[in-house]
């Protein structure tokens, strides 16, 4: 199922070996999580091609959830069908959700973690670096007229300046792709048809996956009870997968508030202590949710606690997860047949040039953290401004990003070697002060 102009199709234990490799390095949130696929899969693997990889990321933006793990899952299916959509799709959660699992467990039981959060500080100075070159090269490919340029640069300034809701910069830039594409025949381009898929099929794979979602956590407030901790976080986040358009950083704030005025489950501050561990270890941004089921279960469900943690842990997974590979095996057929039509393939392109303003906008937000020890949000009527204060500039930050500038930019040395480098700097910087 491999593009052409891509290699060989790889073999499924190829494949294993690097949706491991990125499942481990997948730091940085969703827009280090894309840069680094982009590097691995278009770039060094050519297991995809540029435009096809741009297309499985146009669509995964539209999708509820996170959508970083939904570009991989989508990747996966491309080269070996639903075995290897699941595969990516696991392994770029599994080892995140395995190291917040544990540092949860260290927090419900003595409080942060400094040393960790130390190592962290370098590895996202590394990912800034990662996200700024592939934003530069995902431009220079997607960008390649006026009209996609003047679309990038709307959807910035849309989103980074007037908060405007991602679905509609989305929807617009698909509206204008179209109407270019109608407008310009000639410079739209399709390919042969494919025959259409079935209805059953369609049908078959969603009653799988709704059932595979919603039976087990069902099953579960059989036994526990409807008004248990653990059916309302099963509830609870299973509705926020329905609802998080616009990736992990849509849905943060309405969670933290949820989890912490709404339920009582944690404080304002334990969610930031959540957010700032989810944020600095590898996997989706959104395992922040595992850290928030986890002490809600480990308080409030009952004795014994670290059972009940794990237990909350592993259903805020399930609820959180699920529903992602429900969304690409039913969905990803059709936008692999929607290219093939060349109004349709021009509102895809639309929506390309309007994911790179995405994803400058989310590289300037990641950057502003980084550097920042605190950014905070401005609001001069319509105009939203990230105003960092600049008493808090990090100058361990900018030196250690500085480094892996130097690593990753000058001598190459590749991801891993960055990555480490910038940890072990950091520790290092954090046992001499």
């Amino acid at each position: 199922m491999v593009s052409k102009g891509a290699q060989a199709n790889p073999s499924f234990r190829e494949a294993l070996a690097v949706w491991a490799r990125i499942g481990v390095l997948s730091f940085g949130g969703p827009a280090g999580q894309i840069a680094l696929m982009h590097r691995v899969l278009v770039e060094e693997r050519r297991w995809v091609t540029e435009d096809r990889f741009l297309r499985a990321l146009n669509f995964c933006m539209l999708l509820p959830g996170p959508e970083a793990m939904q570009l991989a899952t989508y990747v996966g299916w491309l080269l070996h069908g639903t075995l290897g959509g699941l595969a990516a799709g696991l392994l770029f959660v599994l080892p995140g959700a395995l190291v917040v699992l544990a540092l949860s467990g260290v927090y419900a039981l003595f409080g942060e973690v400094p040393l960790v959060q130390a190592g962290f500080v370098g590895i996202k100075a590394a990912v800034l670096v990662i996200v700024i070159e592939a934003l530069l090269k995902v431009a220079k490919r997607a960008l390649r007229l006026p009209q996609d340029w003047a679309i990038a640069a709307a959807a910035f300034i849309a989103i980074f300046f007037f908060a405007v809701p991602f679905p509609v910069v989305i929807l617009i830039a698909a509206l204008l792709g179209y109407g270019l594409a109608r407008a310009t025949p000639a410079a739209a381009t399709g390919t042969e048809a494919q025959a259409p898929i079935p209805l059953s099929r369609t049908l078959r794979v969603a009653g799988l996956w709704l059932a595979l979602w919603l039976v087990p956590l069902a099953l579960l407030a059989l036994l526990f009870g409807r008004h248990h901790v653990t059916t309302e976080i099963a509830i609870f986040f299973s509705k926020l997968a329905i609802v998080t358009f616009g990736g992990a950083y849509s849905v943060l704030t309405y969670m933290a508030q949820a989890a912490v005025e709404t339920h009582g489950w944690l404080s304002a501050g334990e969610m930031l202590d959540g957010l700032g561990l989810a944020e600095t270890t590898p996997g989706p941004l959104i395992l922040v949710t595992e850290f928030v089921g986890f002490l809600a279960a480990y308080r409030h469900g009952g004795e014994p606690r670290l059972a009940f943690g794990l237990l909350g842990a592993a259903i805020t997974l399930w609820a959180t997860f699920t529903p992602c590979f429900l969304w690409i095996f039913v969905g990803a057929p059709y936008i692999e047949r929607i290219s093939n039509n060349p109004r349709l393939a021009g509102a895809l392109s639309g929506v390309t040039a309007a994911v790179v303003g995405v994803i400058l906008n989310l590289s300037l937000w990641f950057a502003l953290h980084v550097f920042f020890g605190r950014v905070e949000a401005v609001q001069w009527g319509p105009l939203r401004l990230w105003l960092p204060d600049a008493a808090t500039l990090d100058l361990e930050a900018v030196a250690l990003a500085g480094l892996a500038a130097f690593l990753l930019l000058r001598l190459r040395l590749g991801i891993t070697v960055t990555l480490a480098a910038g940890a072990a700097a950091a520790i290092a910087w954090s046992l001499m002060t």
